[in-house]
């Protein structure tokens, strides 16, 4: 089933705002202990099923609440000139990242990709606009980073480990689904790590969360937040025939995101690891069983490119990739991933599923911006 991303073009807004429909939250003081759950008032012989459920309500306003004024939308121009420029909108949120005195805007790459400072503006939750001073963003995992300066009059939103989020937790999706600003849906974390969805040529380092919140064209950039309060994902995508939500959609989880965001900041871009080689998204059963293994775990080769580090380890078309350094291959955005994730210049043993036997072959990861320009590869799974 195609992926739609989760952004609209600017004429939605005027559309919708003619429908009237509006979407606001509440304004009351936050409690600061948002970890206990509050009790209705008076359960007076109300069922305890009830009674949790208003509790369960209860505590979706108290995050609203806390978050709501935090998440901010997004609008972008490309190109240039009247006809040449492009409109699009979506979502974020204000946060701060760690060692940095700045508050930023945390959104996808997609929603202000090709827009300077100068064509980007943010549209704050009690109505004030801003543009931001510089932008930063990395294609190929869809996180952008915007800096609205060291200030000191916006509230921001605490960054959760995601890494903690178990599937059949309760989150919230705040966002601006067909320009309606502060919607809040809620849902549940349906899957974790789902890397084998395809959302074009552009993303290739995916590792999400899937909820089932429901998230429409507009919510992308916009938070998932978990009962707490805590962004624990970046709204960015969903399945849908119809381009809107059908009840699959996907977060950026907020460790990813912010080990992406800290080393745009720091470095001004990723440094991600290659090896030169095509894989299959998936190993299908048939092929697995054909071939001797017992499950589809692994990355099968489907090419190995010349003069890389792949070929002078002696990887070949048809091999399945096992493990990588001791660590077990899912599938074969898995590899892709831990690739990604590995310095240049570091040596890695890869076990490989040759003719029915284990091999081990070594090889030393090289750059991937180093080699990206001469392979010009639009797969996704080409690392």
């Amino acid at each position: 089933m195609p992926l739609a991303r989760a952004t609209q073009s600017i004429w939605w807004r005027g559309l919708l705002v003619v429908i009237g429909l509006a979407a606001w939250c509440w304004v009351r003081p936050v409690p600061q202990d948002l970890t206990a759950q509050n009790p209705a008032e008076d359960s007076g012989g109300v069922p305890p099923a009830v009674t949790d459920l208003i509790s369960i309500g209860e505590r979706f306003q108290l995050v609203a609440r806390k978050v709501c004024p935090c998440v901010v939308y997004v609008e972008a121009r490309r190109g240039q000139g009247e006809r040449g420029t492009e409109e699009e909108s979506g979502s974020g949120v204000l946060a701060r990242l760690t060692g940095r005195q700045e508050v930023f805007v945390l959104t996808n790459h997609h929603v202000v990709a090709g827009a300077g400072p100068e064509r980007i503006v943010i549209h704050l939750a009690d109505r004030r606009v801003v543009r931001p001073l510089r932008v930063w963003g990395d294609a190929e995992s869809d996180v952008a980073v915007l800096s609205l300066g060291q200030r000191t009059d916006l509230p921001t939103a605490t960054l959760g480990d995601s890494d903690r989020m178990e599937v059949g937790m309760w989150v919230l999706a705040i966002g601006s689904p067909f320009g309606l600003n502060q919607t809040v849906t809620h849902g549940i974390i349906s899957a974790r790590n789902r890397g084998q969805v395809s959302l074009g040529q552009g993303i290739r380092i995916k590792e999400f969360l899937q909820t089932d919140a429901s998230i429409n064209p507009g919510s992308s950039g916009g938070p998932l937040v978990n009962l707490n309060a805590e962004v624990i994902g970046i709204n960015t995508a969903i399945a849908s025939p119809s381009g809107s939500s059908s009840g699959i959609a996907f977060s950026i989880p907020s460790n990813f995101f912010r080990r992406i965001a800290l080393e745009l900041l720091e470095k001004g871009r990723v440094v991600r690891g290659c090896l030169g080689v095509q894989v299959a998204s998936a190993i299908e059963p048939a092929e697995a069983l054909r071939l001797g293994l017992e499950s589809t775990n692994g990355a099968l080769v489907e090419a190995v490119l010349p003069g890389t580090p792949a070929e002078q380890a002696g990887l070949q078309a048809g091999d399945i990739v096992l493990e990588l350094s001791g660590i077990r291959i899912e599938h074969g955005n898995h590899f892709i991933n831990l690739i990604s994730d590995t310095p240049p210049g570091k040596t890695v043993v890869l076990t490989v599923w040759r003719a029915g036997q284990r091999r081990q072959l070594q090889a030393t990861v090289a750059d991937w911006d180093e080699y990206k320009k001469q392979w010009q590869s639009g797969r996704p799974a080409f690392r």
